[in-house]
């Protein structure tokens, strides 16, 4: 019997074992690209992908339910509005196990080591998250704290809650922000983009439907809420196309929810209701200036790699 193995599957144990197992050459979205589309396997890798964002979240939050409601809270996940520290820890975490997540989906479905998620050199390069982070990330939060001058419903939030959000927010929601970019930028941007023939059509099928799939996730229908959604993650994908990895798009996706947080326990924000409500009449026009920063984000990154084009996995 005779047993057949293709180009992406794992490496043999006959193999060296530092053998890359990664395409050469080729830009960030294309690494699963191959000589057959696949597109069935990737339909597969995106239902657990899902599943991964709707289970984790509903064990892990269930199972801190069962504390709160010890101590007399009934969180939103039991249908209540008790917008707990615990609730909150529970979510960042949860959300933050789409890391291994993704890449144990890659490596089963693709035979491609989970690390090359991080860029395409396969590691996280901390040195462009800090250049990112201090081009970036000054202008960022003031445009996002732009939007706290709009009027908030306080919440009676105790002394102790505040600050175990606040510690949670710090330790947990840049993981969280994390697990969300390896997952949709990350895993889910690979596969579409790996359905087509041209690399080309395969960045706007990964770009647009990976952002329309996560905008839809989030359940937002009020029109500006829908514009800004997409448009942020439309740019973090073309962002992470053109240098190649997640560590720009996971800093801006990890500054602005982590900011966001502090300042509404700051300004003691029903956390409960207002991450729940997307609904019409919601949103207001300043989403747009959010929407245009990452825009200009975008293009900036995009003009500053206008001579060497879009980051490739090395040649060795």
């Amino acid at each position: 019997m005779t047993t057949t193995i293709n180009t992406n599957s794992l490496l043999t144990p006959a193999e060296p074992r530092d053998e890359p197992s990664v395409p050469q050459g080729v830009e960030y979205h294309r690494v699963l690209a191959g000589d057959k589309r696949r597109i069935g396997r990737g339909i597969f890798a995106i239902v657990l992908l899902l599943a991964g964002i709707v289970i984790f979240p509903t064990v892990i939050g269930r199972a801190a339910a069962l504390i709160d409601v010890r101590m007399g809270d009934t969180p939103p996940i039991l249908g209540g509005t008790d917008y707990t520290p615990l609730a909150h820890a529970s979510a960042m975490l949860s959300l933050g196990l789409l890391i291994p997540w993704s890449m144990l989906i890659q490596r089963w479905l693709y035979g491609v080591p989970g690390a090359s998620l991080h860029s395409v050199t396969s590691r996280f390069r901390f040195d462009l998250l800090g250049r990112s982070l201090l081009i970036f990330g000054p202008a960022w939060l003031v445009v996002n704290a732009i939007g706290a001058l709009t009027p908030v419903e306080e919440s009676p939030w105790s002394q102790t809650d505040l600050i175990a959000i606040f510690l949670a927010t710090m330790l947990l929601t840049p993981l969280q922000s994390a697990g969300e970019e390896y997952g949709v930028r990350g895993l889910m941007f690979r596969v579409i983009g790996s359905w087509t023939r041209s690399p080309r059509a395969g960045l706007v099928a990964g770009v647009l439907v990976s952002s329309v799939l996560f905008t839809a996730v989030h359940g937002a229908t009020d029109p500006y809420i829908i514009v800004w959604y997409f448009v942020l993650w439309s740019g973090l994908a073309v962002i992470t196309w053109r240098t190649g990895g997640l560590e720009i798009a996971v800093m801006l996706h990890a500054v602005l929810n982590t900011f966001t947080f502090v300042l509404a326990t700051s300004l003691r924000v029903d956390l409960g209701s207002a991450l729940q409500d997307r609904s019409a009449g919601v949103g207001t026009p300043y989403q747009l200036v959010p929407t245009v920063a990452v825009i200009v984000i975008a293009a900036i990154i995009w003009w500053r790699t206008r001579r060497t084009g879009p980051a490739l996995t090395p040649q060795l």
